[in-house]
């Protein structure tokens, strides 16, 4: 039976989606096959009896789009990480690539993530400054007193996009998407492979801490490997042009029925693009009116608790790839900042630095 909490948090949850959605597609992802991914999570919560859900990341849209140099190339790298997670999850290596990177050098990428979307967030303020402005301070001036990034990403997205479309007097974007049914044909390159690997890294490090906190919302533990495999299947949606979709941290985990309220939520989300409703919504929401909320995540929600886990306590040769893994993560992508920290913490102890 659904409990009123299970729809609130749904719907909360919900709230914190189509933003993100309307950010993916300012990178050319498109809503209709996105539903598809949503679909595929939510058979895939039933059958394990799962309850963490996917839904659409900040980290994952702007890592894709910043290392994509075109939609296929983005649509390619969603895919081909989306299988590989499929398989890690499949054959239940999560958590011995875990073992073998270590906790902290994964926490470091994460911190290093927090960074890219911090820069991101700037970058969209040069781009528009008055609209960006307006987000980061309406952003913060919610945050900082509330600490509820729902309540952030809905008022800072409705301030800046009211007070760009008062100041415009015209809608910010022309475009509306017109969905087509069509196959992308993968393509392979040497930025889609790096980007895919990186894609790898960032979701094997997000199903670990994500899984395991929206669990322990509901007092259970969760099957990392079946989160996995379910949430890399519904990345197949890049087959027809959708965004990835990954686990997330929700509020549906301290529902009464925490399956049925996740589920209910993805259901929901693909009512939402299906119907065409989103493309409309968009062409009141510049791209820039997201700058405040991203940096938000990467700023106060991501750096500060990955860092405090990667470094405290650490002995230095484990500080020291801690800290390799977050520069180099923050200057180019999570899967080289992941390899460059395993280096070091393979050569430290060698060289007895």
């Amino acid at each position: 039976m659904i409990a009123l909490q299970d729809v609130l948090a749904a719907i909360g949850v919900v709230l914190n989606g189509i933003p993100m959605m309307i950010f993916a597609m300012s990178f050319g992802f498109m809503t209709v096959p996105t539903a598809i991914g949503y679909l595929i999570a939510a058979a895939g919560m039933l059958a394990y009896g799962a309850i963490t859900p996917v839904s659409i990341q900040a980290g994952t849209i702007a890592l894709v789009g910043t290392m994509g140099k075109s939609l296929p190339e983005r649509l390619s790298m969603a895919l081909f990480s989306g299988l590989v997670m499929a398989l890690v999850g499949a054959i239940g290596l999560i958590h011995t690539i875990m073992g073998l990177a270590g906790a902290r050098v994964v926490f470091a990428m994460q911190a290093g993530v927090g960074i890219i979307l911090a820069r991101v967030a700037f970058d969209m303020i040069k781009a528009n400054k008055f609209v960006g402005i307006v987000s980061m301070a309406s952003a913060l001036l919610v945050f900082v007193p509330t600490q509820n990034l729902i309540y952030t990403v809905v008022v800072s997205v409705i301030v800046s996009s009211g007070a760009s479309f008062f100041k415009n007097k015209a809608p910010a974007n022309t475009d509306t998407e017109k969905y087509k049914f069509k196959l992308y044909k993968p393509i392979v390159n040497y930025n889609v492979i790096r980007g895919a690997l990186a894609l790898v890294c960032l979701t094997i490090g997000s199903n670990i801490a994500f899984g395991n906190i929206t669990a322990g919302m509901a007092g259970v533990q969760p099957n990392i490997n079946h989160l996995t495999l379910y949430s890399g299947l519904a990345n197949l949606a890049a087959l027809f042009g959708g965004a990835p979709v990954e686990a997330i941290i929700s509020a549906t985990g301290a529902a009464p029925n925490p399956l049925v309220s996740g589920v209910l939520m993805m259901l929901i989300m693909a009512v939402i693009l299906i119907t065409g409703i989103l493309p409309k919504i968009a062409r009141f929401v510049p791209m820039q009116s997201i700058a405040g909320f991203l940096f938000v995540i990467g700023a106060f929600a991501t750096i500060p608790g990955n860092a405090f886990n990667a470094f405290n306590g650490a002995a230095r040769p484990e500080f020291l790839a801690a800290g390799m893994t977050l520069l180099v993560t923050a200057l180019s992508d999570p899967f080289i900042g992941l390899v460059a920290g395993v280096l070091v913490s393979f050569l430290v102890p060698i060289f007895g630095i």
